[in-house]
């Protein structure tokens, strides 16, 4: 046989070595494809995690007293206990199971905490497997029950309106820290999102900044925020947010209570919040005096911007327990980040219900009491109809934005604020 035959002998069947390696190749690859992942399980020992956190916390001789246990939950136990026992009896998720083995599943207490820690320290779904003895999706789908648990159980009572008797207690403490009519201050805070998807970061992102979130509040002295409305893009300013904001609702539907005081025997009918200097000239805004000149001018500027911080207050103290809303959120889901904002809101206003006893309040039992007639003459009364004519609603619409309402009320505020102070800082 001639070396030319013998090559080609030696190439067809190197080509078919090779032909049949790919195809046996292929088929493994294909295999391999077909086959279901099946999901990694380790045995994290649960029962051990739910003794461990019962003994560190809530027996009767726990491993760290009280006081490490508001530092680390945010709040006192029995507040979280009375959270805890709401979601065992009311949510199906929160309840202790069996497998099919006749295992026992995560405890209440577990999930709970889970929950509750990363809301306060913002730390991601794998921070708590070793102490807590469960997975990533495990607490991500915790933290996703409870606040949604949070805001069905509890948002009703404590992002509520503000009630008659509310409103009065509120109208009694300003009309002691100087302003008559008073109900609150607002503002807005930005609530920065990383994962914000690419296509929506031209519409969340303002200037070179980072996309957020807005959040504008409506907060009392006693830090409760009495409204919440999140959602708004960052490129928003503060009157952007007011145009889209359900705050007045109530007022120009004619739901609200109503009002009435007298301001340096002036009477007025429409309650107002404390704002910075955004905000428009309404009746219902009462900003700072930027540049005061005279000495009346200057008391009632440092007297505003005093209070007015109650709602800036509320920020930082929100941020503080709770620094899921302080560091950039990591969800991608915008109605999610939008529930853990609400269920936070939600925390901080029963933490602050509980332990409003424990700091310095304004006393308002005189006004109660007789001993000290009310100057400004409040008088709230219910409303339970809703307004349905269209020309009733412009009118309450235009009172609300009435720009003479607002220089002649902001008049009489600095002058009570003379009255009332002006004496006491000579």
């Amino acid at each position: 046989m001639s070396s030319s035959s013998s090559d080609g002998v030696d190439e067809a069947v190197e080509e078919w070595f090779d032909e049949e390696f790919d195809n046996l190749v292929d088929s493994l690859v294909n295999d391999q494809a077909k086959k279901p992942k099946r999901r990694a399980y380790y045995e994290r020992h649960r029962e051990e995690g739910h003794n461990q956190l019962w003994n560190d916390y809530f027996r009767e001789h726990a491993t760290y007293p009280p006081e490490m246990f508001r530092r680390r939950f945010r709040m006192h136990k029995p507040l979280f206990l009375r959270i805890v026992d709401a979601l065992r009896n009311e949510v199906p998720y929160f309840h202790q199971r069996r497998n099919a083995h006749g295992r026992y599943g995560l405890s209440t207490l577990q999930k709970c905490t889970t929950a509750i820690r990363m809301l306060a320290y913002g730390q991601s779904g794998d921070t708590y497997d070793e102490y807590l003895r469960l997975g990533e999706s495990t607490a991500l789908l915790c933290l996703d029950n409870f606040t949604n648990a949070i805001i069905q159980l509890f948002g009703h009572e404590y992002l509520r309106r503000p009630t008659a008797d509310d409103l009065q207690r509120l109208l009694d403490i300003g009309e002691l820290r100087g302003f008559p009519g008073m109900v609150g201050s607002i503002d807005c805070m930005h609530w920065e999102w990383k994962n914000c998807p690419t296509a929506w970061r031209g519409q969340y992102t303002r200037g070179s900044g980072k996309p957020t979130i807005i959040l504008e509040a409506v907060a009392s002295q006693d830090l409760w925020i009495w409204h919440a409305f999140f959602g708004l893009p960052g490129t928003l300013n503060d009157i952007n947010v007011l145009d889209r904001s359900p705050v007045f609702d109530d007022i120009i539907q004619g739901r609200a209570p109503k009002i009435n005081f007298k301001v340096n025997n002036h009477n007025y009918c429409m309650a107002y919040y404390l704002s910075d200097g955004i905000y428009p000239k309404w009746s219902t805004f009462i900003q700072s005096i930027s540049l005061p000149q005279t000495p009346k001018a200057q008391l009632f500027a440092q007297h505003q911007e005093a209070v007015r911080k109650d709602v800036e207050r509320a920020f930082g103290v929100l941020q503080a327990r709770f620094a899921i809303v302080k560091n950039p959120a990591l969800l991608w889901d915008k109605e999610k980040i939008g529930r853990i904002m609400r269920c936070c809101v939600i925390l901080h206003n029963m933490i602050v219900e509980d332990e409003r006893d424990r700091f310095t309040q304004y006393d308002t039992d005189e006004f109660e009491s007789g001993e000290s007639s009310r100057s400004s003459q409040v008088d709230v009364v219910s409303s339970t109809e809703s307004l349905s004519n269209v020309g009733e609603m412009r009118g309450i619409r235009n009172q609300i934005r009435d720009q003479q309402i607002h220089h002649r009320l902001k008049a009489d505020l600095v002058e009570n604020i003379w009255q009332k102070f002006g004496n006491l800082d000579e």
